[in-house]
């Protein structure tokens, strides 16, 4: 089985010339690189983050509000980890803070 496999020999003198300045450009890759990912992954995901945390801290009784899943409501009453939100005059669902999508001006569920 050895005839499909060929033999391979080093070289001495290949080591020495291997080694030269091409190492300062992979720092310039790897640091770009690293630039690349803080602005475009990292610092857009935290500020989402702070936006949504700020958002679920904010949340008041008579606030109107889309969760998630696109129900629009009228948060009825908030505690530490649930809001419950007045969907039409007799149906009240709670859900979860993290539920919550998004506020909306006041008025805009008369206006739909």
């Amino acid at each position: 089985m050895s005839f499909f496999i060929s033999n391979a020999f080093a070289d001495g003198a290949a080591p020495a010339a291997a080694a030269g300045p091409a190492g300062g450009f992979e720092w310039i890759f790897l640091v770009g690189f690293l630039v690349i990912f803080y602005l475009m992954i990292w610092r857009p995901q935290a500020k989402r983050a702070k936006e949504q945390k700020n958002l679920l801290g904010s949340l008041a009784k008579g606030d109107e509000v889309v969760t998630t899943g696109g129900i629009a409501g009228k948060i009825v009453k908030v505690t530490d980890e649930f809001v419950v939100l007045e969907i039409s005059d007799t149906v009240e669902m709670k859900f979860q803070k993290g539920a919550v999508a998004a506020t909306l001006p006041k008025g805009t569920l008369k206006a739909i």
